[in-house]
């Protein structure tokens, strides 16, 4: 969530990052909430006089009465009493002025790093850097959803039976392979210096919003109405609010953890091709890693977190490439997001694996997650996210790029993980 100082000192600057994410109804949205503002300031000195009055009309009160003027101290009570009418109306209207602006800044997205490049869409997104080379692979090349049925190793029939379209069941090396892929990767997190979690996959109404999820993503997360829960779509929503309502010692910073975690998206209105086997899915597997920090490191921490994946998909000897993501193409809450992308050689694409964001003060503003800063006072904390890693996509790529006439050969730091070496 944005700061109010900044909408209220800043507001050409506000206006031009929102511009840059194609916020369409920046200005008037802008304008509604400084004038809420406006009206709350106004209300809070009512009040606040109001208050101040009464309390000192309370004490000449205390003096009158010790001094027996009754009838003095019975017209102070009047007063008092007229007072306290006025301060409780101030205090109605100040709450719901305070509700309908918290309900306007939560639909403003955040505001885009200056090297956010300009652009709509994903066709406007910067490539960075490409590394590996793509495997030319022969006339027989399958797709992975080919492979998995040759190879009896995820089900997607089954899962249907079970729960639906998008709930895949993994078996045999399938189900091996997703196992040997989780600890590759939160032991490479754990290496790295990231604290291991497991936090829980429902999360309540205010970890939504203290991330950012809520209201911006309501349609897209599954709701327990009931008990007011929400399934998880990353690991990021309970990681990032245990920090909820905390001033974090300075020598606590930077906050580094990793977390598995099943993840759950409705992915409404998706369709076409890219939604073909595991490209697409309700539920799939994800290690998160989530840094806090100081401000002034936040952009150093960003470049590790984004050298870190990549180092996960060089050792798995995937081709990929670096995305600097346009400020149309960007999520609600970031910054600054840098995408990842696998080359799939039997589809001959790329496809996403990884997200690779700074947030700024944007989510810290919302859990008020702060640390007091030198002569004591208290700053917002600056919150990053990345995938490290999404399997599905993972797994398509390493069943598409490996596959042999035996079987699909799997990168060696997977073999001892695994317990085999080829999948066939």
């Amino acid at each position: 969530m944005l700061q109010i100082s900044v909408l209220r000192d800043q507001t050409e600057l506000v206006l031009a990052g929102l511009a840059k994410k194609h916020y369409a109804t920046a200005e008037a949205d802008v304008a509604a909430i400084l004038d809420l503002d406006q009206r709350r300031r106004s209300l809070q000195t009512t009040h606040d006089a109001s208050q101040g009055e009464a309390n000192e009309l309370a004490r000449q009160i205390g003096g009158l009465m010790k001094s027996g003027d009754k009838a003095g101290a019975e017209t102070l009570k009047a007063r008092t009493a007229e007072l306290k009418q006025h301060t409780q109306a101030a205090a109605t209207e100040l709450a719901q002025v305070e509700k309908e602006q918290q309900q306007l800044l939560y639909k403003l997205p955040n505001l885009p790093h200056a090297s956010v490049p300009e652009g709509r869409a994903a066709a406007d997104n910067e490539v960075v850097r490409e590394h590996g080379t793509k495997p030319t692979l022969g006339p027989d090349a399958q797709p992975h959803w080919d492979l998995i049925k040759k190879y009896d190793i995820i089900d997607f029939e089954l899962g249907n039976k079970i729960t639906g379209a998008g709930f895949p069941v993994y078996k045999n090396q399938g189900a091996r392979l997703q196992r040997a892929l989780i600890n590759f990767f939160l032991d490479q997190a754990r290496n790295a210096g990231y604290t291991e979690m497991q936090p829980p996959i429902l999360v309540n109404e205010a970890s939504g919003y203290g991330t950012g999820q809520l209201p911006d993503k309501d349609g897209q997360m599954y709701h327990d109405a009931k008990d007011n829960l929400y399934l998880i779509p990353t690991a990021e929503v309970p990681l990032t609010n245990i920090y909820r309502d905390e001033i974090v010692p300075l020598d606590k910073l930077p906050v580094r953890m990793a977390g598995y975690t099943p993840c759950f998206r409705r992915e409404a209105g998706s369709w076409g091709a890219d939604v073909r086997g595991l490209n697409r899915l309700h539920q799939f597997d994800k290690i998160e890693i989530v840094q806090i920090t100081e401000p002034d490191h936040s952009y150093d921490a960003l470049e590790a977190m984004l050298a870190h994946v990549e180092s996960l998909l060089q050792q798995l000897n995937l081709p990929y490439r670096v995305l600097r993501l346009c400020g149309g193409d960007m999520s609600f809450t970031a910054a600054l997001t840098y995408d990842l992308e696998v080359w799939s050689a039997a589809q001959g694409r790329w496809l996403e694996v990884s997200s690779v964001s700074n947030f700024e003060t944007y989510q810290a503003n919302r859990l008020k997650c702060r640390y007091r800063a030198d002569g004591g006072k208290t700053q917002l904390l600056h919150t990053l996210n990345g995938s490290a890693l999404a399997l599905p996509r993972i797994v398509a790529a390493l069943l598409e790029n490996n596959q042999t006439s035996t079987g699909i050969d799997l990168p060696q730091v997977l073999h001892s993980y695994c317990g085999f070496e080829q999948i066939g």
